[in-house]
Formats: C-alpha cells, sequence, structure tokens
C-alpha cells in the first residue's frame, strides 16, 4: 500500500507544479524571486580569441570548438594576489572582470576605491588606479591614463600615476568629461581616447543659459536622535524645453605629451545657414592625429562630417554631409578599417534604410556596402582575416536579428547563425570568433560559439531550459495587419490566459509605446512579451501590443510617418488594432483598457481622449502630456519648434482633450522625474479640474522616470489593481 501510495504521489507532482501561479515577485525587475525565473545565462568575454566565463567566484577558459572549461584564476587568489585587506582592495566579485590585451595574461578589475590590473600567470598587481567618488571615469588601455570627474571638474591620471586637473570652472552650469544634449544622438558619455592613449577629447557643456526646472526632493520622517531636516530641498534639473535656449557645446583635445588643451574650432559659418549646435558621434583617425564629428544643425536636417587637427584643433574638411526635408539622426560614429587606415564606413538612411557605405579619407564614397529594404541594426565589429564587417540586420525577417559577415571587396553576406530568432553576437579581437545569445518564441535562451570563415562552424554553449516549466503559461501569439493607409503591414503581439476558452469573452487591454527608437514586437521568447503582460493575462484578460508607424527598424519613411504631428499617425494605427479586435469573438469590446508608458503615456492619453467611447480604462505612466514641455533634442527632431509649426503643437497637445475624458484614467508618475518632468501630469489635472473630468492620480516621491528596484513591483500591482477594479 505504502508503495502504490507513493507513485500515486510521484505521478501528482508534476501536475501539481504545472499548476503554479506566478506572483510580480516573480515575474517583475525588483522582485525578490525574479532572478531565479529568468533563462539560464553565462557571463562572457574575450581575452583576444579566447573564450573566458566570468563568474562571482571565478574565471574559466572556455574551448570554442568543444566547450570545455578551464580554471583561470579564483575571486579568492585575485584577492591574495591584490594583498587585499578586507576593505581598501578587496575585489567583490569576478563578473565584470575584462582583458583588455590579447597577448597578455592582464585582468582588469575594480573595486570600491581602486581598478587593477592583474597579472594572473605572475600573480601580482602590476598596476592600480586609486581613483574614487568620480562621477564619470574614462581609462586607455593604450597608455593607462584615467580621465575622470570629480567635484565637476576634469582630471587625467596618466600611467605613472600623475594626476592632472584640465578644469577650473566645472560646476552644475559648466559640465566637463560627461554626455551632452541629453543622451540623444547615440551619445552616453564624454570623454574619448585616441587610440594611442596620448590624447583625451572632451565635451565641455555650458547650460548655464538653461532654464531650471523646479524639482523638489522630498526627505524621509527625522529619526530619533538624528539631525532633522524635515524641510523638501530644491534639486532643480537642467531643462531645455522645446524652442527655447539650449546648451553651447564645445569639444577639448588634452595631450599627455604636452600637457596642454586646446579646443577644436567649430561652428564656422554655413553659406549663410543656422550654424550647428550639436556634436556628435566623435572618432578618431588610426594614427591619433585627427578627430572626427558629425555636426548638426538645430533643425536637424543638415548633418556633416568634419574633420579636426588634435593638435592645433584646426577645422580641415568636411567630408559627408547629408541633408533631408524632414530630420537626419546621426546615431553611429565613422569606423576605420582595421586594415586600410584610409577608409571607413558610415552609416545612413539616405537611401530609405540604414546601411553601410564605404568612404576614403578625402571624403569620396567608394561604394554602398549594403542595401534592401531591410536595416542594419549594429556593426560588431571587423574580421581582419577575411576583410569583412560583422553586422546584425533584419534582413531575414523584420521581427528578427540575425548575424552576417559582409565582404568588403564583393558586400557579399555571409549568414553566422542559423536565420532564425533574435541573435546578439559579441566579437572576439581579431574577429575571428564570436558568442552569440540567441533567442526565438519558444527558445528562452541559447549561447553559441561560431567560428567565422567562408563556411562558419558553430560549437553551442548553451541549452536554457524553459525556466516557467512549472506554472501555468498564457499563450503567446503574433501576426500582421495594415496600418491606417492600407498598404504597410504592422506586426502584433497577443498574449492570452493559460486557460483561455474561445467561447467566452475577455476583458483586454491594448499595450501600447508608439514613439521612435523602440519596438515592442520581435522573434525573440514570448515574441518580447513584458512580464506584466503575464501576470494580467493570468488573471484573465487578453492583452494586444502593436508595433505603429513611428516605431523603430522599419525604415526611414515608417519611422518619419510622424513627423510634425506625433500621436497622429500613431492613434490610427492603434485604431486599426481595435478594428482587429473587433473581428475577435472573444474580445469584449466593451471592456477595453488601455497602458503604456513615457511615451506610450502620451499615447494613452491621446487614445482614452480622442476616442472617449471606445477605451473604458486607461493606466498612463509618465505621460508627455503638450511637446511644448519636452526638450530641444528629441522634441525638436520630430515637432520642429513651436515657432515654426504652431498648428502641430496645438493639435497633439492633451490639454485642449481633458473635456473628453470619459472612461477612468489613472496617470502614475515618479515625482522626481527628468525625462518627461512633472509639469506635463499636473497641468493636465489642472485642464481635467476646469473642464470637470475627473482622472485618478498617483506619484512616486523621489522615483525618477521609471520606478526602480522594488518600486517597481508596487507600481505594476497598482497599474493591475485600476483594471481589475474598473475594467473586469
Amino acid at each position: 500500500m505504502k508503495i502504490k501510495y507513493l507513485l500515486l504521489l510521484l505521478l501528482a507532482l508534476p501536475m501539481m507544479a504545472q499548476d503554479k501561479l506566478f506572483t510580480l515577485e516573480d515575474l517583475n525587475f525588483g522582485g525578490r524571486n525574479y532572478h531565479s525565473l529568468r533563462p539560464k545565462n553565462m557571463f562572457l568575454t574575450w581575452w583576444g580569441d579566447q573564450l573566458v566565463q566570468t563568474d562571482v567566484e571565478e574565471c574559466n577558459l572556455i574551448d570554442a570548438k568543444t566547450g570545455e572549461k578551464t580554471l583561470l584564476f579564483t575571486l579568492d587568489e585575485m584577492n591574495q594576489w591584490a594583498e587585499s585587506d578586507g576593505d581598501i582592495r578587496q575585489v567583490r566579485h569576478l563578473q565584470n572582470v575584462t582583458f583588455p590585451y590579447p597577448d597578455k595574461p592582464l585582468a582588469l578589475v575594480g573595486n570600491r576605491r581602486a581598478m587593477l590590473l592583474v597579472d594572473f600567470k605572475a600573480k601580482q598587481v602590476v598596476w592600480q588606479d586609486s581613483i574614487s567618488g568620480q562621477q564619470a571615469n574614462d581609462w586607455s588601455s593604450a597608455s593607462k591614463a584615467t580621465a575622470y570627474v570629480e567635484d565637476n571638474q576634469l582630471f587625467v591620471v596618466d600611467g605613472e600615476g600623475q594626476n592632472h586637473q584640465l578644469s577650473t570652472d566645472g560646476s552644475r552650469e559648466i559640465v566637463y568629461g560627461q554626455s551632452v544634449h541629453r543622451d540623444e544622438f547615440g551619445i552616453t558619455k564624454g570623454t574619448f581616447w585616441s587610440p594611442d592613449g596620448q590624447r583625451l577629447a572632451f565635451y565641455r557643456m555650458d547650460q548655464s543659459m538653461v532654464t531650471d526646472y523646479p524639482q523638489v526632493e522630498i526627505p524621509s520622517l527625522p529619526r530619533a536622535g538624528g539631525e532633522d531636516s524635515r524641510m523638501a530641498e530644491m534639486q532643480p534639473d537642467k531643462y531645455p524645453m522645446a524652442g527655447g535656449k539650449t546648451h553651447d557645446v564645445t569639444v577639448g583635445v588634452y595631450d599627455l605629451r604636452t600637457q596642454k588643451t586646446v579646443y577644436l574650432q567649430t561652428s564656422p559659418s554655413r553659406e549663410g545657414q543656422e550654424e550647428a549646435v550639436y556634436f556628435t558621434n566623435i572618432s578618431w583617425s588610426p594614427d591619433s592625429k585627427l578627430v572626427f564629428i558629425q555636426e548638426l544643425n538645430r533643425d536637424q536636417n543638415d548633418c556633416r562630417l568634419v574633420s579636426y587637427d588634435a593638435a592645433t584643433g584646426e577645422r580641415l574638411a568636411e567630408l559627408y554631409r547629408e541633408t533631408s526635408e524632414k530630420y537626419v539622426e546621426p546615431l553611429h560614429p565613422i569606423r576605420f578599417l582595421p586594415w586600410d587606415s584610409s577608409l571607413f564606413i558610415i552609416q545612413s538612411q539616405r537611401d530609405g534604410y540604414n546601411h553601410l557605405y564605404l568612404y576614403n579619407i578625402k571624403g569620396e564614397q567608394v561604394k554602398q556596402l549594403t542595401s534592401g529594404p531591410w536595416v542594419v541594426k549594429e556593426v560588431l565589429g571587423f574580421n581582419e582575416k577575411q576583410k569583412s564587417i560583422i553586422i546584425a540586420s533584419n534582413e531575414k525577417h523584420p521581427l528578427q536579428r540575425n548575424l552576417y559577415a559582409v565582404d568588403v571587396q564583393t558586400g557579399k553576406r555571409t549568414p553566422l547563425d542559423n536565420g532564425e530568432g533574435v541573435h546578439r553576437g559579441v566579437l572576439s579581437s581579431s574577429g575571428a570568433l564570436l558568442y552569440d545569445k540567441w533567442q526565438n518564441p519558444t527558445t528562452p535562451n541559447n549561447i553559441d560559439v561560431t567560428t567565422i570563415a567562408k563556411k562558419p562552424k558553430t560549437t553551442q554553449l548553451l541549452e536554457a531550459p524553459d525556466p516557467w516549466a512549472d506554472y501555468q503559461q498564457p499563450d503567446y501569439l503574433s501576426g500582421t495587419i495594415k496600418a491606417a493607409d492600407g498598404v504597410t503591414d504592422l506586426y502584433w503581439r497577443m498574449v492570452k490566459p493559460h486557460d483561455f476558452d474561445p467561447a467566452k469573452k475577455y476583458p483586454t487591454v491594448v499595450y501600447v509605446y508608439g514613439g521612435p527608437h523602440a519596438h515592442n514586437v520581435e522573434a525573440s521568447w514570448h515574441w518580447a512579451s513584458r512580464s506584466w503582460e503575464t501576470y494580467i493575462a493570468q488573471k484573465g484578460y487578453i492583452v494586444f501590443i502593436l508595433d505603429n508607424r513611428g516605431s523603430e527598424f522599419r525604415g526611414r519613411d515608417f519611422e518619419q510617418a510622424t513627423f510634425r504631428q506625433l500621436g497622429q499617425v500613431e492613434m490610427q494605427d492603434q485604431m486599426k488594432g481595435v478594428d482587429f479586435l473587433c473581428t475577435l469573438p472573444y474580445v469584449d469590446m466593451n471592456r477595453l483598457g488601455v497602458h503604456g508608458w513615457s511615451y506610450g503615456g502620451f499615447m494613452t492619453i491621446s487614445l482614452m481622449t480622442n476616442y472617449p467611447d471606445v477605451f473604458k480604462v486607461g493606466v498612463a505612466g509618465g505621460p508627455v502630456i503638450d511637446w511644448h514641455w519636452y526638450e530641444v533634442m528629441y522634441g525638436e527632431r520630430y515637432m520642429d519648434t513651436p515657432q515654426k509649426n504652431p498648428e502641430g503643437y496645438a493639435k497633439t497637445s492633451l490639454i485642449s482633450k481633458a473635456k473628453n475624458l470619459k472612461g477612468k484614467l489613472q496617470i502614475i508618475i515618479g515625482y522626481n522625474d527628468p525625462t518627461v518632468v512633472p509639469q506635463h501630469a499636473l497641468s493636465f489635472l489642472k485642464a481635467c479640474v476646469e473642464a470637470g473630468t475627473q482622472p485618478d492620480f498617483f506619484v512616486y516621491p523621489g522615483e525618477g522616470h521609471n520606478m526602480a528596484g522594488h518600486s517597481s513591483v508596487h507600481l505594476h500591482e497598482r497599474i493591475t489593481q485600476y483594471f481589475e477594479d474598473y475594467l473586469k
């Protein structure tokens, strides 16, 4: 009897396990169980052409042909070699270790107070840089010099440990060595070392003329016996609004050998046109003598690639120019061919899709390297032996991301993966190998290593099991509908409850983003479904997501269809999605909701107020309300200035639409949002008061544009509960 009972119990266990339901602690970033339910992964990096797995406790070499591992060193050994005293120099983990020299056994590791270069064969620290408390830092492997910003001043510590102060007037008004132009145009940092490590190009941004937005920091309750700091404090942001004054940026070059700084002689007159104001995509010539900048006028419709003498700052030549009736958006610095320092590649959408063009140092086009109705998503690097460029593109399918080697001589593209799903590759030092982390709609995570050759060879390192195998999982579907123009294909994703019954009618939530530089639907795991969609589907909802015109990776005309009228074409396409939902008998059109964040918050309120009889409930997070109040760089690119496009600004503003609100709407913001400042939501609330409409409002004190950590769990529970209260 006992054996029979045990067998019955064992047979029942899988069924019981598969009945498990998700919580937000399981699904949501910041949740207590989030990391245990993510697909299995490996932390990898390259040491030259040798693959290394980096983990918390150890680093292992991985044989690219067999996948076999060999221990390289451990965390305990690293701290022993560093003669750790447990406080100042202790290395906490090895996940972020790098190997900057392909032919030397040197590992670069960091801790709270220093950067260490460790010879793991000689078992000793050979160099360290004890810089702490920086606002920014940038290390050169060529010279071992470090540029850093501390107390708003820019410094360089050379390879011998000598500290050089490059600025004295740094402040929140005068910003050195940090990202400028509000991180637009692909800018993520403010210092750029030359290939030989002897010169540093850096940004200087004067934003004294830019208006302060009055952010307020709310204090925590005073602790017993502690300092009484009950008063809220001003912590203003410099925020240049569309049509207003913007900051002034210049580019300096510091020479380690002469210890002198020169500033590039930018912004010359342009045949009577407006001077350039955006200095983007800084790059160096291979010999470290020239600096290249893609300079953009304020209208963002005239971009020029200009070269400068790094020693004198003299403007030398204009190598390339691109203009547009709408806008040009430079996002990638030029890259020189490793085997020919006279040739470089530049990326452009000028033929309608983002492609690669080969130019010589004189500014003459040699050839167009890629072409077709698809986009190059990324240049991973170069294979020097094959003289090829390794790219990621969606040539195979608009929802995919696949890897190719492009022969510079012939333009022939050699596939480097299995041709399905979404692949993210990282090249080895020479470009002879790459590791490839990839997914498809039913594959959580696979990792392959590929040898790049005429006939590439692949070794599988990891096939991750489904981390949700024990849970009740929704159905994830994808398909296409036609856009409002009747011609363009739009891709959608749908998430249905795990116990879906086609005979029932379900409340349905349209999740929307809809803006530039983003997409929601792709051929990765679960069609790139967000974890909240799984959670609310589990509660008996259908979720529908559509990538409208204006979203990314579909070509210039697709992206620029929204020019000067943000939200209008997007709404037309989203309503085509609603028309599609109307054809599905299991969608309850009397219980239709909408939710989005940031641009999606703007779209949510736009849909709620322009189609008040369609959407019953909406949740809008961090919404743009009026583009007058958004930043110069992004706002003017897509809308022009308010002075030049008053009709467009008036048409897209939601202030005048507040009177149209009929359904239940909850607006949620971070109280200290530096991206979509609180003025947007507050102004809409004021308009609703005047119009007599009744939105709900929730604020996260101390949070920015997105909720961080465990606050994100609270946020998504609040979003869910709002639909539970008013839509179900």
